[in-house]
């Protein structure tokens, strides 16, 4: 189907969420071939809405009706245009470099490798290099329309088969699922053999996505989350100025339920506290920092090893020796 935001390499991997079978594409619809399952799923301005609604909290006709998820883009562009207008609080200070050092190992072990992104319907901090290589194809999901989404899934289900992926990358996304083990299972399984993972994800932030904000990671949490991989590098991507400033503006707005007191409680913490993420430059590598960092990154190999729990204590680097 020529109108399919996703590569006609792509269209062929992709199989049915419920029971992972392959998948027969009409003019309207993804239908799958098992007649134990037919189930089917409809496509929407080019972009497939892959979900089995067994399992997912969102439902097909989320999509088909348009309804705003995990992401409001009027909201988001809103958002955007009063960030120009006063200093940002947030700082990710290591994104850039490790999207350079990901690419790198990418195309090391492939010409032209082919990576997912899931919750890929923006472009994520520190990411613009990556996308801009012309070397790698980008398979960009979500759980919401976006101007890069090229398919709609959920990550505890990912639609597509089995070692069909160079590299899986997750900024921003693991706090926000119900059962993160179960969406690294399903990256590990897409994953080729000695294929790479990159994730980024929240430890000291609040709600920042209202229903759909679940979970937080230490740093040792976040690399078990990451068992069946062998770590390249993980460490904090967001430091401890960040996340004392969100402590700050979330202490102002937890007076209120307002919205016009809550933007004016905006405005006030950032124009007041913006300040405090340029210490990260200092403090992002100190042990002290893996204990109270806003957020934190892994990059990793996959393997058919898993990582013991008496492993994964002797691992902890942060200042409490």
């Amino acid at each position: 189907m020529s109108n399919l935001r996703l590569p006609v390499t792509v269209q062929k991997l992709l199989c049915c969420p419920v029971c992972r079978a392959k998948l027969k594409m009409t003019a309207e619809q993804f239908i799958c071939v098992s007649p134990e399952c037919g189930s089917n799923f409809p496509i929407v301005d080019g972009i497939p809405v892959l979900l089995n609604e067994k399992t997912s909290i969102f439902s097909i006709d989320d999509f088909l009706t348009r309804q705003n998820t995990t992401f409001n883009l009027r909201q988001h562009r809103m958002k955007e245009a009063l960030y120009r207008l006063i200093p940002s609080i947030h700082r990710n200070i290591k994104g850039k470099k490790n999207y350079e050092k990901f690419l790198r190992l990418l195309l090391d072990r492939s010409p032209a490798p082919r990576v997912l992104i899931i919750g890929g319907s923006i472009m994520g901090q520190g990411m613009q290099s990556f996308v801009q290589s012309r070397s790698i194809e980008l398979v960009e999901t979500d759980v919401s329309f976006g101007p890069r989404t090229m398919l709609i899934c959920d990550a505890h289900d990912i639609p597509l088969e089995n070692e069909s992926f160079d590299g899986v990358i997750a900024q921003a996304v693991l706090e926000h699922v119900v059962e993160p083990y179960r969406c690294v299972e399903e990256m590990h399984r897409v994953l080729k053999e000695q294929g790479l993972v990159y994730a980024e994800t929240s430890f000291m932030q609040q709600v920042h996505m209202g229903r759909y904000d679940f979970m937080r990671f230490t740093h040792l949490g976040h690399r078990r989350l990451f068992r069946r991989f062998d770590e390249i590098e993980s460490g904090a991507v967001t430091g401890p100025g960040m996340a004392l400033a969100w402590a700050y503006q979330y202490f102002l707005w937890s007076f209120t339920t307002s919205k016009l007191i809550r933007q004016f409680f905006f405005f006030i913490s950032s124009l007041t506290s913006f300040w405090l993420k340029y210490l990260d430059d200092y403090l992002i590598d100190k042990a002290g920092t893996l204990d109270a960092a806003s957020g934190y990154f892994f990059m990793g190999q996959k393997t058919d090893k898993t990582l013991s729990d008496k492993d994964l204590v002797r691992l902890y680097r942060g200042a409490f020796r």
